[in-house]
C-alpha cells in the first residue's frame, strides 16, 4: 500500500493505492468511494482482502473530508464527482490494471457519485451500499446545504423514474453487473430509494439486491460491517475473476 496524491482542479486529494507485490499480468481494479462524513479508512480493510485475491485497489478522500475538512461547508456535488473521476483515472492508468475490468464501490453519497461516474467512464461492475438520491437542482450548490432541504426526506420516499433523476438515468444506461445492499433499519436511505435504483438498473447485465438484517445506515455494529465486507468481497471476486496467470504468479 502506498500513499498517492490525486490532482483535481487546482489542488490534490490523498489516496491509498493497494496492489499485489507481483506485476505479472493485468488484473481487475476496484475503486472505493466513501460516503459523506466518512473517509477512505472505512474501505482499507475490504481493499486489503481484495488485494490478497489479486486485485488492485484505490481508496481516497473526497474533498471536504480528512485533510480538506475545512471545505466541508463549500464543496459541491460537481466537485466531488470530479474527485471520483480523477481517482478513477489514476487507477485506470496503472500499468497492471485491466481498464475493461474496473469495479467501483460506493456507500451512501459515494454510491450516488459512483453511479454518476458511469456516465463518463467505463465501469464493469458497480457495488452500492445504501446509495443516496438527491434532487437534480443546484448541482453546484454546497452539498452540505442539500441535507437542510425539508423536502428531501419526502423526495426519497417517492417512486421516481430514470427521467426524474440524473443518477437513476445513469443507472438505466448501465450495462454491467450491479450489487445493491440495503440496511434493514436504515432511517437515512429508506427502502423506496433502493427500489428506485433496482428498477432503474433494469438494463444491467445482472442485479443483486441484498438486505443486511437489523443493520442501520452507518453499520454501527462490527458484525454488520463484517457482513457487508464479506458480501462485497465475494461478489467482486465472482464478477471479476482474477486471471489464472496472475493467481499463479501470486502463489509461486
Amino acid at each position: 500500500m502506498k500513499t498517492v496524491s490525486i490532482a483535481v482542479d487546482d489542488q490534490h486529494i490523498n489516496g491509498k493505492l493497494l496492489q499485489p507485490p507481483d506485476a505479472d499480468g493485468r488484473r481487475p481494479g476496484v475503486l472505493f468511494v466513501h460516503g459523506w462524513g466518512s473517509s477512505q479508512r472505512r474501505s482499507i480493510g475490504k481493499a486489503r482482502q481484495l488485494v490478497d485475491g489479486g486485485f488492485a485497489c484505490l481508496t481516497f478522500n473526497l474533498r471536504g473530508h480528512a485533510r480538506t475538512v475545512e471545505q466541508r461547508e463549500t464543496v459541491t456535488r460537481a466537485q466531488n464527482l470530479r474527485d471520483v473521476l480523477a481517482a478513477y483515472d489514476l487507477l485506470a492508468a496503472q500499468p497492471d490494471v485491466d481498464v475493461e475490468r474496473i469495479a467501483v464501490v460506493g456507500g451512501s453519497y459515494g454510491g450516488y457519485l459512483a453511479t454518476l461516474l458511469t456516465r463518463e467512464r467505463d465501469v464493469r461492475a458497480l457495488g452500492l451500499r445504501a446509495p443516496a438520491l438527491y434532487k437534480d437542482d443546484d448541482f453546484d450548490r454546497p452539498k452540505r446545504q442539500l441535507n437542510l432541504d425539508p423536502d428531501l426526506p419526502a423526495y426519497r420516499r417517492r417512486r421516481l423514474e430514470p427521467s426524474d433523476n440524473i443518477a437513476l438515468a445513469a443507472a438505466a444506461r448501465f450495462a454491467g453487473d450491479v450489487l445493491i445492499v440495503e440496511s434493514e433499519h436504515d432511517t437515512v436511505i429508506p427502502h423506496p430509494v433502493i427500489a428506485n435504483y433496482v428498477r432503474a438498473f433494469g438494463g444491467a447485465g445482472s442485479v443483486e439486491h441484498e438486505i443486511l438484517r437489523d443493520a442501520d445506515h452507518g453499520l454501527s455494529h462490527k458484525a454488520w460491517r463484517r457482513a457487508w465486507g464479506d458480501l462485497l468481497v465475494r461478489w467482486v471476486t465472482a464478477r471479476l475473476p482474477v486471471a489464472t496467470a496472475v493467481r499463479a504468479a501470486r502463489t509461486a
